[in-house]
């Protein structure tokens, strides 16, 4: 959820209800800055009024890198925008030229994006396979053509199309 907090939009990436004792009852809340990227912690009392941030979200499809900005361009108007690293954060890493993603605006002005839940990914490197490995939980890792390496079962080779979950980075299955 986004919402406004001293003026500016932040996005809730976890929370825990308290109630302490015989005190009043308080959320400490993880929010992380839209803007400018910041993370930090804050306590919401119960008297605390929220304002929910609704954000647009258009479907844009990822065209290159230049070093500096990743650019994408709006599949239906071929409007194109740039954003920084520090303005995709993690999400940089999973961009590959032609994936569509949902890119989200705040007053018209780009300011994240939203990964799919999965990808289809082929892997270009890892350890080869040990004999008698069956899906165990000694993972080992292996670099994705898209130069991101996770954690995968020991019976995944090279070359093989594999299934990941980019928001959490991990493994879910081969593609058949």
């Amino acid at each position: 959820m986004v919402i406004l907090h001293e003026g500016a939009p932040v996005k809730v990436m976890e929370f825990h209800h308290h109630t302490p004792g015989n005190l009043r009852a308080m959320v400490q809340a993880r929010l992380r800055n839209l803007l400018t990227g910041n993370s930090f912690e804050f306590r919401f009392r119960s008297n605390d009024t929220l304002e929910r941030v609704i954000l647009e979200q258009h479907e844009m499809e990822y065209l290159y890198s230049d070093g500096s900005h990743h650019h994408f361009m709006n599949s239906e108007t071929f409007e194109q925008v740039a954003m920084t690293e520090d303005e995709l954060g993690d999400a940089a890493q999973w961009l590959m030229p032609g994936l569509k993603i949902e890119v989200e605006f705040y007053n018209g002005t780009p300011i994240g994006v939203a990964l799919p839940g999965s990808m289809e990914l082929t892997v270009v490197e890892t350890e080869p396979v040990m004999k008698g490995a069956t899906a165990s939980n000694s993972n080992k890792p292996a670099k994705l053509e898209n130069g991101v390496t996770l954690q995968v079962p020991p019976f995944i080779v090279e070359g093989e199309k594999i299934r990941v979950n980019p928001t959490e980075a991990r493994y879910m299955e081969r593609v058949k």
